[in-house]
Order: structure tokens, then C-alpha cells, then sequence
């Protein structure tokens, strides 16, 4: 098994205070660890998230046996997307491409995991065409083609569509005040046991209808507060600020397993059964709790640049699609979606049996490793 490498890649300052860290805001660096097999360079791949660690990702070492080079990167907001930019994040990810470049891999493939699918996607859309010169907040965007260098393929696994498609489907339309965590209407409640599951027509239907009225009460908000803080004239006035989004975490999905079904288990991602995913929907570290006005409209409005099935549909490369069929998060509509996107460029496999992180699923994990090398390795 070839040694596990750190890899510590420089890359261009973003926004003014995106950090608290000086270091970092003046002279960024992302890092990444990675693996290269012995013999000819002839593909790499990076596993990327916009947020999560993937330093230990569980594909580095099995793709790395299987001849193919394999980087698991940060972005610049590990482990906090309080004031996450997805246009920063693929400028992140091009700075990769280019390490593995450098390296002498003229082929790089891109793994997109959970919320990486939709990051990976966005990526090699802007890198074929650049469209973006502005933030959703209206802000300069600073790319440019030399950030993105196109890549030769697309692996989606555990893939969700996006982080807007996920709070737009997982914010809790039962909160009553926007200040208070345990405001709620019962009526629009999926954890109060009279609504279900399983979940009758009429309940969803509200549920969903509500569902929809706060995210986009929330979004016009931001907009409006925005606007009012650009619109000070002082020196120093303030561009931007945070706030907190309660409860992000209620889809009937957890619980009513004949919706939109698959072989997963009640519960969700985070919290098994109906008691643990109502509790991670009250958690002071859930999706989205923090968040700028900025950062929301990059990365959890519907304003977002950043919707995986639409930039994959701009994409020309070979895309592989792992769906792991107990996945507590992604579904068959998700799947649907990304198959409608890429067309007959996508190879389809499902992986039966696989939770969402194929946590305790070895085997599992080897039998996704062999699918994405030999997609990978084809001339």
C-alpha cells in the first residue's frame, strides 16, 4: 500500500474578513491527503466536499490499490460553512486539479460524495463554460478559466442534489418565530406521532406548501437585509452579517418509508429512529444554523449557483452514478434527477444496501472502489 501524502496548495485570497484567521485570510492554503500508486501516472482523482473533512475519506486508500491516484481535499471552510462561498469552494478545487496536474496526472477525475456531487458538478459546468462574474449578493465573483481547468469525468456517490434542494426539503415549516428555536405550530409538526407516519395527503401537502412559504420568506429577508446594509454610506459600514436558521431538519422522508422509497431504515443521516432525528433537528450544530447573508444566498438560497442536476446537464464528460440504496438522505427522485441531467452519459449502478456514509459496509466500500476505477482507467 503506497504511504499517505499531505498536500498544502496555495490558493487566491477571496473575500475581504471571510476568516477569522489573518494567516488565512491573507495567504490561503487548503490541504489535502492523497495517495499514488507505483508504476505510470496515468489518473488521479480528488474527493472533495464543500465543508467536510475528507482528508480520511474511505476512498482514498482503495482507489489508490486499484492504480489510481487519489486526493481527498479540503476547501478553505473546513469544518465551518458559516461564510461559505461555492464559487470560492470550486476555485478550491481547480487549485487541486491543477496540484495533481503538476504531479504529471494529465487525467483527473472528480468524486463527488453527498454534498461534493453538486460541488463537482458546478466545477466542471464553469470550467467548460465560465458564466459567473457575480456573487448572488452582487459581488465581483474573481474567477477565471485559469482557476478551472476542465477534468475528464464525473463519479457521483451517496449524491445529493445540492445544498439548496436540501433546505428548501428539510427546513422545518412549523417554527412560528424566526427567533426562537422551540416556537412551533403543531399543526405542521411531522414529529407530532397524531400527523404520522405514515403521513396522509392532506398533511403533506401542507406540510410541503408550508415548507416552501418559510424558505422563501427567509430568502426574501436576506435580500431585503442585504440591500439595507449596503445601502449605509458611513466608511466601514457593515456589507455583511450572520443569523441563525432554527431547525433545518424535518423530511417526512425520515420517517414515512413509503415515501419516495428505498431499503433505508427509519431516521435520518444523523439521528436514528423518529426520537434522534427529531432531536437533530433541534441541535445548535445542524445544516445551516449559522449562516451570513452572503453565504446563504451562495450556497442555501434558490438564488444558489450551486444546483448539482442543472450544472451536470451543462457538462459534456462521463459521469458514473453510485446510488446506495439505503440511504437515509438521497433517493429514488434524487437519482431520477441526475440520471434526467446527464442524460446517456450517466453509468448507473446502485449499490445495495449502502447506507449514506457505507459506515460499517466494508465490503460495500470495495465493491464502489471497483466501479470507479474501471470507469476511471478507461482509455
Amino acid at each position: 500500500m503506497p504511504d499517505l501524502q499531505l498536500a498544502t496548495i496555495d490558493v487566491k485570497p477571496g473575500a475581504a474578513l471571510e476568516s477569522q484567521s489573518g494567516l488565512q485570510m491573507l495567504r490561503p492554503r487548503i490541504y489535502g491527503a492523497w495517495m499514488q500508486p507505483a508504476g505510470p501516472k496515468r489518473v488521479a482523482a480528488i474527493v472533495m466536499h464543500p465543508t467536510s473533512n475528507f482528508m480520511g475519506h474511505y476512498l482514498i486508500a482503495p482507489l489508490a490499490a486499484r492504480g489510481v491516484a487519489c486526493m481527498g481535499l479540503n476547501s478553505r471552510y473546513a469544518g465551518n460553512d458559516t461564510l461559505l462561498l461555492m464559487e470560492r469552494v470550486i476555485q478550491d478545487l481547480g487549485a487541486g486539479v491543477q496540484y495533481l496536474r503538476a504531479q504529471g496526472y494529465d487525467k483527473v477525475v472528480l468524486v463527488g460524495n453527498s454534498g461534493g456531487a453538486a460541488l463537482v458538478s458546478f466545477y466542471q459546468a464553469q470550467a467548460e463554460r465560465l458564466t459567473i462574474e457575480h456573487l448572488p449578493d452582487g459581488d465581483a465573483a474573481g474567477l477565471s478559466p485559469e482557476d478551472l481547468p476542465c477534468v475528464q469525468g464525473l463519479a457521483l456517490c451517496a449524491a445529493h442534489e445540492g445544498r439548496s434542494t436540501l433546505m428548501r426539503n428539510w427546513i422545518d415549516p412549523s417554527v412560528t418565530d424566526e427567533r426562537d428555536a422551540l416556537s412551533c405550530d403543531a399543526a405542521l409538526d411531522m414529529y407530532d406521532a397524531r400527523h404520522g407516519p405514515p403521513y396522509g395527503r392532506d398533511f403533506l401537502d401542507r406540510f410541503r406548501g408550508a415548507q416552501q412559504a418559510r424558505y422563501e420568506r427567509i430568502d426574501r429577508w436576506v435580500g431585503e437585509r442585504l440591500r439595507h446594509l449596503r445601502s449605509q454610506s458611513a466608511a466601514g459600514s457593515a456589507r455583511d452579517e450572520v443569523f441563525v436558521v432554527h431547525r433545518t431538519h424535518a423530511d417526512p422522508r425520515f420517517l414515512d418509508l413509503s415515501l419516495d422509497p428505498n431499503d433505508r431504515q427509519v431516521g435520518s443521516v444523523w439521528g436514528q429512529g423518529a426520537t434522534g432525528a427529531r432531536s437533530v433537528n433541534y441541535a445548535a450544530s445542524q445544516m445551516g444554523r449559522v449562516t451570513s447573508l452572503g453565504a446563504w444566498l451562495s450556497q442555501w438560497s434558490p438564488r444558489s449557483h450551486a444546483d448539482g442536476p442543472t450544472n451536470l446537464a451543462r457538462t459534456s464528460v462521463p459521469v458514473l452514478l453510485c446510488t446506495y440504496t439505503a440511504d437515509q438522505s438521497t433517493f429514488p427522485s434524487t437519482r431520477a434527477a441526475w440520471l434526467a441531467a446527464g442524460a446517456d452519459r450517466v453509468q448507473d449502478l446502485d449499490i445495495v444496501g449502502g447506507n449514506h456514509y457505507l459506515a460499517g459496509q466494508p465490503r460495500l466500500v470495495e465493491e464502489v472502489a471497483d466501479a470507479m476505477a474501471e470507469f476511471m482507467l478507461k482509455a
